[in-house]
């Protein structure tokens, strides 16, 4: 394999990187990474630009209703653009991104009765190490639309392509307690969010089942919000984070990616709701999607 990266900034690269040789996953381990192989020779692809940034705006806090406060993060945006070189077999080669969660604080909290709590059971039990964050359809890719092309052959001229993606956060949080019923008057006072990704550019042989991860993106969200519920509607909450946000890493190296960042569940799916009163055990108030879905026929990646 012969690689070349000459980078300009710690946001976007002017970058040239080349793959030789076929594109192969090895199961060298349990989480079955991701790997290269030059068992074969194929068509070159290379990235001729790549950018990943955040918007540089503040978190958008939403008071408009009196049953639940809005946020919005600011967008995440990555784009690559890629060239594959001519090629005479009969063959199609998918380039997109896929994005797991890696790590995902996200807690609510309602005065001194305790706070509520988004959490994927898969990684607060320690089961795996990230979590899908795709569509839940097109496994696992994050989308199916700007995120991905295919690459048809015969083809006798170079292909060029740019795939998109984009993600931020728009929750809508309870003004009251959802675990007490009988909850009247508001009572949040806090949220605090922090929320890690890898995303990889990857390149897949759809007939051979190869695939190689061509780069690899480190993103962060993390925000904490104070609210005075004694306040009138419209001035309760404020942004106490960094309103400019951290920016992502376009990576110099490769980061593997492992078999349950490829396979369901989903990020949405596997997420639940879960009340920690300041006394006594936590209660589940909103079970995850994914249960209700584990009797059917298991969707798993072809990657």
């Amino acid at each position: 394999m012969d690689r070349s990266v000459h980078s300009t900034d710690g946001m976007g690269h002017g970058s040239l990187v080349v793959w030789n040789g076929a594109l192969n996953k090895e199961n060298n381990n349990s989480n079955e990474n991701i790997s290269t192989s030059n068992d074969n020779v194929g068509p070159v692809i290379r990235i001729l630009e790549i950018e990943a940034k955040i918007d540089k705006e503040p978190t958008q806090i939403d008071e408009s209703s009196s049953a639940v406060l809005k946020y919005r993060t600011p967008n995440f945006r990555a784009s690559a653009t890629v060239e594959i070189s001519p090629f005479s077999d009969n063959e199609a080669w998918k380039v997109g991104w896929i994005q797991a969660c890696t790590d995902m604080t996200f807690h609510n909290t309602y005065g001194k009765e305790g706070y509520t709590s988004w959490e994927f059971p898969e990684l607060t039990s320690g089961k795996q190490t990230m979590i899908s964050d795709c569509d839940g359809r097109h496994y696992p890719w994050y989308g199916s639309r700007n995120e991905t092309v295919i690459f048809k052959g015969p083809c006798d001229r170079y292909q060029t392509a740019t795939v998109y993606m984009n993600d931020n956060f728009h929750p809508h949080v309870t003004w009251r307690n959802p675990a007490n019923r009988h909850q009247l008057e508001p009572n949040l006072t806090h949220i605090i969010r922090d929320q890690s990704f890898y995303v990889w550019l990857v390149a897949w042989n759809m007939v051979t089942m190869k695939s190689f991860v061509m780069q690899t993106i480190s993103w962060c969200m993390q925000l904490e919000i104070a609210i005075d519920p004694r306040r009138p509607l419209g001035e309760r909450a404020t942004l106490i984070s960094n309103p400019v946000p951290r920016q992502p890493i376009i990576l110099d190296y490769n980061v593997p990616i492992p078999r349950c960042a490829l396979t369901p569940p989903c990020a949405n799916s596997a997420q639940m709701l879960v009340w920690h009163p300041r006394r006594g055990k936590p209660v589940c108030v909103i079970p995850p999607v994914w249960k209700s879905q584990s009797r059917s026929p298991k969707r798993d990646s072809k990657l």
